[in-house]
């Protein structure tokens, strides 16, 4: 087998299980179950109700993403934040594994940002589960300013135009330049 088709079925393989974990995770939160406080010093503020990930969001995006979670459960679609806000050393460590799992830093680019890269260590992006809340914000995340920014990541999304505005060309994967 070439390298090349090796390589798709690695990344349709990868792509796959990502999905997968995601949505087993996004299936044993309880969203209404409070989660920890982050320590002090390595995150947002600390509220008992909130999970950090969803605290250290842009307070516009976090707005963006509650109305599109209330409009979803309308339709009958569960949206889950799975990942958003994330410290600076939980995105490096993220970007490690990568580079164990891809074989190298250029491959591992692709799916995982650098720390001082990552739109998530800013809060200004969400990963959405599962599957179907994901394919739900990508039809209609624009109605709320969502946009999904790369086209290898189903999930990840952030506020990149007006609500109801028009998103952008979705960039082919992480370690395309904006």
């Amino acid at each position: 087998m070439d390298t090349t088709r090796r390589s798709a079925r690695l990344v349709a393989a990868l792509l796959v299980l990502t999905l997968t974990l995601l949505a087993c995770r996004a299936a044993e939160r309880d969203p209404a179950t409070p989660r920890p406080a982050a320590s002090p010093g390595t995150g947002p503020p600390a509220d008992p109700g909130i999970d950090p990930s969803v605290a250290g969001l842009d307070p516009e995006l976090r707005a963006a993403v509650r109305a599109a979670t209330r409009d979803a459960e309308r339709d009958g679609v569960r949206l889950v934040v799975t990942s958003g806000w994330r410290s600076r050393a939980h995105q490096e460590r993220l970007f490690a594994e990568a580079v164990e799992s891809y074989g190298s830093e250029e491959e591992a680019r692709r799916w995982v940002a650098l720390p001082d890269e990552s739109a998530h260590v800013t809060g200004d992006a969400v990963d959405i589960g599962p599957t179907d809340g994901a394919y739900w914000l990508g039809q209609h995340g624009a109605a709320y300013g969502l946009c999904q920014t790369y086209a290898n990541e189903p999930w990840h999304f952030e506020l990149l135009t007006a609500p109801g505005g028009t998103c952008p060309e979705m960039l082919p994967d992480g370690s395309s330049a904006r």
